[in-house]
């Protein structure tokens, strides 16, 4: 490349310098940004790196000359500040969907989004190994074909899997292909998955996205629009246990009081609650599934349903159920 054209890059090498090189707490002078775009074979006055600087600046960075030793200017805002980047970081490292081979892809993405110095806080808090992730690297294609189906407002084909006790996987339905409309995508309890209608059955589903094996588009229009017009995707997440599914029901809950904090981080701070002296009684709607009941057993004799009677006898059956398989002989 000749010289001359070197030099009209300068600007941008300018600002690579002050979004790799530069934070707060480290700044680039002059000199150095003179001495850094001669091994570009760029040259460069002081008066013509003021003047680059300043365009910059009207460019839209936020970059400040810092006037107290060591002088010199730096980055002082970004798209992502560092407590964001660490925050995107644990959503990737702590996700089960994601692979570890595409979790240490992506934290290195983020890391580009830093200063190298941040960016080097930002690797010392990765710790992959070890950690239960998928092992199904097609999930993102599987991601995209899904997002493709829906803005085309076409079906989808996949065929889904399964562990098995030897840990192999093997398809359910003998391999037959589901066809699928595929309405959302949601993030629910570590996994992804795809919220869909089930013309055969006539029934909205949602399936693991880690789970889908060789998705395929077609041709034929998506059906269940009409479930999904007033769709509420934080509702259908709070009354879904361990997404799995149910008939949905409203049922009354006696709680103590010492749990109620437990009772709103589930349902949200809408839930309809009335104190009843030391208890207190709250109506919430849930898919009522063995999921929810195993959530009801971990609050133990602090909860107690209430309403309506069939539910709370299906729960009796439940437990009975389970304290059966413990009887001793």
């Amino acid at each position: 490349m000749a010289k001359s054209d070197n030099q009209k890059l300068k600007l941008l090498y300018i600002k690579q310098m002050l979004e790799e090189k530069t934070d707060e707490n480290h700044v680039i002078s002059t000199q150095q940004i003179i001495d850094e775009l001669a091994k570009y074979d760029i040259k460069a006055e002081r008066k013509s790196i003021y003047s680059d600087i300043d365009m910059l600046t009207r460019y839209g960075m936020d970059i400040v000359l810092r006037k107290e030793r060591p002088t010199g200017y730096y980055l002082a805002s970004r798209d992502f500040e560092l407590p964001e980047l660490k925050f995107l970081v644990d959503a990737v490292q702590t996700s089960r969907f994601i692979t570890e081979k595409k979790t240490r892809s992506l934290i290195k993405k983020l890391e580009g989004m830093a200063s190298k110095y941040d960016g080097s806080l930002l690797q010392r808090q990765v710790i992959v190994t070890d950690r239960i992730k998928s092992m199904n690297e097609s999930i993102y294609y599987n991601v995209d074909a899904i997002h493709q189906a829906i803005s085309s407002n076409v079906k989808m084909k996949f065929k889904y899997v399964e562990w098995t006790a030897a840990k192999q996987t093997k398809y359910k339905r003998d391999g037959e292909e589901y066809l699928v409309s595929p309405w959302a995508l949601t993030w629910s309890e570590d996994n992804y998955y795809m919220i869909g209608y089930d013309s055969k059955n006539g029934k909205v589903k949602h399936y693991r996205v880690d789970k889908m094996h060789k998705p395929s588009i077609t041709s034929e229009e998506r059906d269940g629009k009409e479930n999904f017009e007033n769709f509420d995707m934080a509702k259908f997440s709070k009354q879904t246990f361990g997404m799995f599914s149910g008939v949905e029901r409203t049922l009354v809950l006696e709680c103590e009081q010492d749990i109620i904090g437990v009772i709103i981080d589930r349902f949200g701070p809408d839930t309809s609650i009335r104190l009843d002296k030391d208890k207190c009684r709250v109506r919430v709607t849930v898919n009522v599934s063995n999921p929810f009941y195993g959530w009801l057993c971990t609050l133990g004799t602090k909860v107690k349903i209430v309403e309506p009677q069939d539910v709370a006898d299906d729960y009796r059956k439940f437990l009975k159920g389970i304290a059966k398989m413990y009887k001793k002989d």
